[in-house]
């Protein structure tokens, strides 16, 4: 016994000096824990010996002891002590006065302390060791008795919000008023901050006294310069040459010091000659109003028609601009091409041209390379005779039928389009024969667009 206190003050000498160097005082912390209430060992070792309880295997066991809950409350005192205080409730197996042994379960017991507990490092460290000290009573089966409990524990925090901590005590009785009270509690718990982490003190700062200075070296102390962290001159207090229009020229050097402008043209914009928005740099035609579109030139007029490309639907070829730039398809072949395609015929029921038709085609052929900007629209009808769907998909087949000759021919499938409209646009009347023959038709529109 004497060697471990002798251990014990020795380490709380080497821990104090340690602890300096990390000074904390500990915040007001509660926690929660979980022990175990053990008679029978102390019981048997003050009736025996703690070497012959060794040597026998004699120490109490998960079974024989009482498992409790403990609440706890710590505040630090110094650097090194704290104030600890803590209440525990369990049923453990009790050593009454008269040797007898009161089985675990029957009462429920109490116990509340108040101790201090020395530690060997400041709180600031993540491990702990501590010893305490301290006063309690135990409360069992009506009965109160006093209490000195001895202890040591370890802790490791987390940070200043929790810990963690490991303890025993040695519970020495007072007085034995209901039992043999010598017993041991251990266990392990958690212990989290209570209230708002405290600030540390701000310290203060002697004033610096006043000295002239020149933030911006430019020349003029700070008390006389109206921009002192911005290099200037003194014709204007210590400010920069002003720059009216921002454009990065100083007024004292821009021909143009209200307007935003470059270098190159001494601080005026570039000039705009046709004023057409677009700068002379930019404008491919600088002295011709334009566009973006087309680098500042006007929109272009390929086919010189007096209608520009974007709105002529035939840029290429000459036209009014009443047909929107386009020309006006001749009368002749407008008839030319009618009468065409009134001779072009099918055999029943189905898109295969007849041999008869090939001599109208071959006109239509012989016309479209004469004028290779003439365009036509191929449309194919039927009567009502047969289901519409029907009729619709023949006007259709029978309108590419066409188109397809035409292109056998050599003709460009840029200046064909075909399109079928099966019995939806009559031009006689569908009751008789003679007006179902006229429905039944291929149509062809000539045109420059």
């Amino acid at each position: 016994m004497k060697k471990l206190l002798v251990t014990v003050l020795a380490l709380s000498c080497v821990a104090s000096a340690f602890a300096q160097k990390g000074a904390y005082i500990r915040p007001a912390a509660i926690g929660i824990s979980f022990f175990r209430n053990d008679y029978l060992t102390p019981n048997r070792i003050r009736t025996s010996s703690l070497a012959s309880v060794l040597n026998n295997r004699q120490i109490a066991g998960f079974q024989d002891v009482a498992i409790g809950v403990g609440l706890h409350y710590w505040k630090g005192l110094t650097n090194n002590l704290d104030f600890a205080g803590g209440l525990r409730g369990s049923s453990p197996d009790v050593i009454l006065n008269n040797g007898t042994k009161r089985t675990n379960g029957e009462k429920f017991q109490v116990e509340g302390d108040a101790s201090v507990n020395y530690k060997f490092f400041s709180d600031r460290y993540f491990f702990t060791p501590y010893v305490s000290a301290g006063v309690g009573a135990s409360y069992l089966d009506g009965t109160f008795d006093a209490i000195l409990p001895l202890g040591i524990g370890f802790k490791f925090n987390f940070s200043d919000e929790g810990a963690l901590f490991l303890d025993g005590s040695y519970r020495v009785p007072v007085t034995t008023n209901r039992a043999n009270g010598y017993h041991v509690m251990y266990g392990f718990g958690y212990a989290a901050r209570v209230g708002r982490k405290q600030e540390a003190p701000k310290k203060e700062v002697p004033p610096i006294p006043a000295v002239e200075k020149d933030t911006d070296s430019d020349g003029i102390l700070d008390s006389a310069d109206k921009c002192p962290t911005v290099p200037g001159v003194a014709q204007y207090q210590g400010c920069p040459v002003p720059d009216t229009d921002k454009d990065g020229i100083a007024d004292d050097q821009d021909k143009c010091p209200t307007v935003a402008g470059t270098a190159k043209y001494q601080g005026c914009p570039i000039p705009d000659t046709d004023l057409d928005g677009i700068n002379d740099e930019e404008d491919k035609c600088p002295n011709e109003r334009g566009v973006a579109k087309y680098g500042g030139c006007p929109v272009p007029d390929t086919d010189k028609d007096g209608v520009n490309d974007e709105q002529d639907k035939c840029p290429t070829v000459a036209g009014p601009a009443e047909n929107n730039g386009c020309p006006v398809v001749k009368e002749e072949i407008v008839k030319r091409i009618e009468r065409d395609a009134s001779r072009i015929y099918f055999a029943t029921g189905s898109a295969r041209l007849l041999a008869s038709s090939n001599a109208a085609l071959n006109d239509i052929v012989k016309l479209l390379n004469e004028d290779k900007d003439i365009k036509v629209a191929i449309e194919g009808h039927t009567d009502n005779v047969g289901k519409d769907d029907y009729n619709q998909k023949l006007s259709e087949d029978r309108a590419a039928s066409v188109k397809n000759y035409l292109l056998g021919k050599g003709i460009d499938a840029s200046r064909l389009q075909s399109q079928g409209f099966g019995e939806s646009q009559p031009i006689a009347d569908n009751k008789t024969a003679a007006g179902r023959s006229k429905n039944r038709r291929v149509v062809m529109r000539p045109t420059y667009e």
